[in-house]
């Protein structure tokens, strides 16, 4: 084993412990990791993130629901359009894209640095999300619910988490404190089991591809991020998560400007 490859089964574990923290991230790491460490391509990586980041947090999301954290109505409003946007998405939106964009005779991108491009715009979006303060006063009634506007936002976390190979948790999360008035605890429960649900599926559209897979990294990578959800679990019980999200968001802004200038300064 290399000292890349067990660089990269440290950081699996941290993706795992991420999501036990925070309910979200997890591909957030995944992606820059295979693409950066593991050399996986790409446009595979952000199948295999949907895979590694489906099964960690099914694994994580039932032990929220042993707790009583998960809000299974919710689930079905939100995860159902998510569900069908995602699996459209990796099935026929990304397939459709070709390896070679050209905006110009002489302007081109390719598939690969657009995933990436994207990839690292929402990291850096989502880093601002995280730093800033959490209102600390929610409304939690029920009868304001805007289901149209969730529904709607469920459609477009599925298009974003098939794009870019992300589980969607830190869009998911929002919309469920924010549109479904859903407290903050049991909106990192209930975006677990969306996150698991959306995310394997969308990873069923990559199985045209399992003879050019790697089960071996991808299995081993999974265990890891595995473990590392039960260490996240525990920790969430000593660690302010308001700290814990801070600290993740200025991580993940400083990946996200790595990830630009290896795509376009230091290529």
């Amino acid at each position: 084993m290399t000292l890349n490859e067990i660089i990269g089964y440290f950081l699996a574990v941290l993706v795992g412990i991420t999501l036990g923290l925070i309910g979200s991230g997890g591909s957030i790491l995944s992606v820059p990791i295979l693409v950066y460490i593991f050399n996986v391509e790409p446009v595979m990586a952000t199948g295999y993130s949907l895979f590694i980041v489906g099964t960690t947090a099914l694994v994580g999301g039932i032990q929220k629901a042993k707790q009583q954290l998960v809000d299974f109505k919710k689930v079905l409003l939100l995860g159902i359009p998510t569900l069908f946007s995602v699996f459209l998405t990796r099935r026929f939106v990304v397939p459709s894209i070709s390896d070679t964009i050209y905006f110009s005779e002489n302007s081109s991108i390719s598939k690969a640095t657009l995933l990436m491009t994207i990839f690292a715009i929402v990291m850096i979006m989502v880093s601002l999300k995280m730093i800033l303060p959490t209102p600390k006063k929610i409304n939690n009634d029920n009868s304001e619910i805007n289901y149209l506007k969730i529904i709607l936002q469920g459609i477009l976390i599925g298009f974003l988490a098939g794009f870019v190979g992300a589980g969607g948790g830190f869009l998911i999360i929002p919309t469920l404190v924010f549109f479904a008035k859903t407290p903050i605890k049991i909106a990192v429960g209930t975006s677990l089991i969306i996150v698991a649900l959306q995310s394997l599926l969308g990873f069923t559209a990559e199985l045209h591809l399992q003879n050019v897979i790697n089960w071996s990294l991808l299995f081993t990578f999974t265990l890891l991020a595995i473990i590392g959800i039960f260490i996240g679990n525990y920790l969430s019980k000593i660690i302010s998560g308001e700290k814990l999200k801070v600290g993740f968001g200025w991580f993940v802004l400083l990946i996200g400007f790595y990830i630009l200038l290896k795509e376009f300064v230091f290529t």
